[in-house]
């Protein structure tokens, strides 16, 4: 191996998530409560990436994500790519984009919103998905928020 290569251990089974904007590294970490699981987790930041300047990597043994979890992650970090794999081979790559509706995922800022004096689940729309700095509209009271300053429920 030549100095200028990094060694970062292959995992057998599990999820690679790349392309992760390198200041959100560990906001991504922490919102997916890699701290609670018991498998190996690799966290890695302040890589070169050609699209991004810097970027963020996290490498999962052992864990698949649900449709709740990458959901999560596409409010934090859209756009990151993740690679599922089996047996050191990458089987599928999953590009996390906002979905249309985010529901019971991010607060509403309007502390008169119903969705914050009633026990129910946040309702929002994304406002232009492919805008630099989406926006969402909350369905109950029509409030809107940028989707770079919500807080997760």
């Amino acid at each position: 191996m030549s100095k200028k290569e990094r060694l970062v251990a292959a995992i057998e089974n599990g999820t690679v998530i790349d392309h992760i904007p390198a200041d959100k590294t560990y906001q991504v970490a922490s919102l997916l409560k890699l701290h609670e699981l018991d498998s190996p987790v690799t966290i890695g930041q302040n890589y070169h990436s050609k699209k991004l300047g810097r970027k963020g990597i996290i490498k999962v043994e052992d864990k698949f994500f649900t449709d709740a979890e990458i959901n999560q992650l596409s409010v934090v970090a859209n756009n990151v790519v993740l690679n599922i794999i089996k047996d050191y081979e990458v089987v599928e790559k999953k590009m996390v984009h906002l979905p249309d509706n985010l529901v019971g995922i991010v607060k509403c800022n309007n502390p008169k919103c119903i969705t914050n004096n009633e026990p129910m689940s946040t309702n929002f729309t994304i406002i232009d998905k492919d805008a630099k700095h989406p926006q969402i509209r909350c369905r109950y009271c029509d409030k809107v928020q940028d989707i770079d300053k919500v807080n997760l429920c």
